[in-house]
């Protein structure tokens, strides 16, 4: 009896230590490349907002509220007391754990994250600490999320929670909830130590195992308190996490929300998360749904540049996803049968961008697969894969294994396709090539439109070493150049032209003082540009620069330099010259 009052003793101290020990710093590489190998592999996973709000399908005493409807709550500015009265009317009857993790499956998912708690602090699982849970408060009296977790470990589908660690609305010390007066606030210590640690660690512990764990909008708590909830996730050691919980906490990878970036990270890894319609959580009036093509070809789009496609489903207050979800989902899983192995457990593009699709790797041994994602199939049957040098072993057409012809050229490797398209979204052909990838890389150069654009992150910066000023910097995940006051700082690219041409030039940039001019040069010309106020650094504009004829061709180099006399900062995110064609 005393050996085993010993033990539980030593259980509960180790357990004491793990809730409260620090565990910021970064795991070691080789432990992360383990817990991540599974992600990296997927490429796809559903999303899923759900709660107490679907029922009222965004709408509140007859009006329609703005934002995502799981925002209701805040933008109808409800009180507590009344917006507890819905979970009294959820009951998702139609809700069928096998069916809703199968059609994840159906589409080539290989993950689900759901949202355990979102801002409004409604629990979806039979919280032991929140008796504003689905088990207690609702007439559905069943714990959802233990549902999920088992269906997925049936069906091979890895598992993941959302959690608003942060805003909670419902509780007196959550962030976000400033109208309604009769919550008596206290300090959101005492929010993360009776709330959210213990919600989470039971997240952890009682459902399974457990994939990802993505929290959401992250505030300024105390280090006591973001230390208590990241070091719960030691409770599951192959757990991984996405970058929100706060600023010193990065996670083990990067999160886009809504749009695709033009230049992805270098030598992160990161998803794009994105709801399949308008809003997140169900919403009535939203039939803003992307259509399979889009769907398709953001998938292939994000894969191409190394990422993952996160992609949001809304069931309704009935517990089922709308037609137009489930039509789309399936036209997805059309789609991946057939080309699953192009995107699954492949590698960002080593090719420039491509002007008939886009294109993923895999490399086996000295044996390396290109998976060319073709969505405009050309009308001369000719097409071309720049800078690519190597012989080409194979090519074929996935779909069905024809074979292609290819030939090297002095453009790259040019193939012979068929009549038809296999694929009205996506046609993908699979070119095996011999020893090393050899990539010629061209330098930056007009599209078949005459359209040359240079982006803030292919940018040379002229400045001082090490200076935060002129440097990269992010909007809504864009990069842009940014924190310019140095005049003296200023911009280069190498680009490639193949003959002289006239160029329209526009910017894509945001000025806060009245106005700022500065200067751009190309071989044979400078044109000097005024920007005016765009209403501050946040608000980006395409600005009319005037037009330029550069007189050489071949690799020239286009400056920016500011106009040290009319200089005032600016924000740049990337400089467009379109050819003017002659008549």
């Amino acid at each position: 009896m005393r050996n085993s009052t010993f033990a539980c003793l030593c259980l509960f101290v180790v357990a004491s230590l793990l809730a409260l020990t620090p565990a910021v710093a970064e795991s070691p590489s080789s432990d992360r490349d383990q817990r991540m190998a599974w992600w990296r592999e997927a490429k796809f996973g559903m999303f899923v907002h759900w709660g107490i709000y679907s029922v009222t399908g965004g709408r509140y005493r007859g009006e329609e509220l703005p934002n995502s409807a799981e925002w209701m709550m805040n933008r109808g500015k409800i009180p507590i007391a009344e917006y507890e009265q819905y979970a009294a009317r959820f009951n998702p009857t139609e809700f069928d754990a096998s069916k809703f993790v199968g059609l994840a499956k159906e589409a080539g998912m290989k993950y689900l994250i759901i949202t355990a708690k979102h801002h409004d602090g409604f629990a979806m699982f039979d919280s032991h600490v929140n008796p504003f849970n689905v088990v207690d408060a609702t007439p559905f009296g069943r714990d959802i999320m233990k549902e999920l977790a088992e269906e997925c470990q049936r069906q091979d589908i890895r598992f993941g929670f959302y959690y608003s660690q942060a805003q909670d609305w419902h509780h007196p010390g959550g962030f976000g909830n400033n109208w309604d007066k009769n919550l008596q606030r206290v300090s959101s210590d005492i929010y993360v130590r009776e709330k959210a640690v213990p919600e989470v660690r039971q997240l952890l512990t009682e459902y399974g195992p457990i994939g990802i764990f993505w929290w959401d909008t992250p505030r300024k708590m105390s280090r006591e308190s973001f230390d208590s909830l990241h070091s719960l996730t030691r409770l599951q050691p192959k757990v991984v996490t996405n970058d929100r919980l706060g600023e010193d906490y990065p996670g083990d990878y990067k999160t886009f929300e809504r749009h695709i970036p033009d230049t992805p990270p270098a030598d992160q890894d990161w998803e794009v998360c994105m709801p399949i319609s308008g809003s997140w959580g169900y919403k009535a009036i939203d039939q803003d749904f992307k259509s399979s093509e889009t769907l398709i070809r953001n998938l292939i789009d994000i894969a191409s540049k190394g990422g993952n496609y996160l992609l949001n489903v809304s069931p309704t207050g009935r517990g089922d996803l709308l037609p137009q979800a489930v039509e789309r989902l399936k036209r997805i899983g059309q789609w991946m049968k057939v080309n699953r192995q192009s995107i699954e457990g492949t590698q960002a593009s080593p090719l420039s961008d491509l002007a008939w699709g886009r294109c993923t790797m895999k490399t086996t041994g000295e044996t390396t697969h290109l998976f060319l994602h073709v969505f405009d199939w050309p009308d001369d049957l000719a097409l071309t894969v720049p800078e690519l040098k190597n012989t080409v072993r194979e090519a074929r057409l996935l779909a069905d294994g024809r074979t292609i012809m290819a030939e090297n050229t002095d453009k790259g490797v040019s193939l012979s396709l068929p009549m038809e398209a296999p694929d009205d979204i996506a046609s993908v052909i699979v070119l095996e090539v011999e020893g090393e990838l050899k990539i010629e890389k061209r330098l930056p150069h007009p599209d078949e439109n005459g359209r040359l654009t240079l982006n803030a992150r292919d940018a040379y910066i002229h400045n001082n070493e090490g200076a935060r000023q002129a440097g990269i910097r992010y909007h809504d995940d864009i990069a842009h150049i940014g924190y310019w006051h140095d005049r003296q700082a200023w911009l280069e690219w190498n680009v490639e032209l193949d003959h002289p041409a006239t160029f329209r030039v526009r910017a894509e940039l945001s000025v806060e003082q009245p106005e700022t001019r500065f200067i751009v040069t190309a071989p044979g010309e400078s044109l000097h540009a005024t920007a005016s106020s765009t209403g501050g650094y946040g608000n980006y504009a395409e600005v009319d620069l005037g037009t330029m004829t550069v007189s050489d061709s071949g690799k020239i180099r286009i400056t920016l330099r500011p106009d040290v006399d009319h200089w005032h900062p600016m924000n740049l995110r990337r400089v467009e010259l379109t050819e003017v064609k002659q008549p």
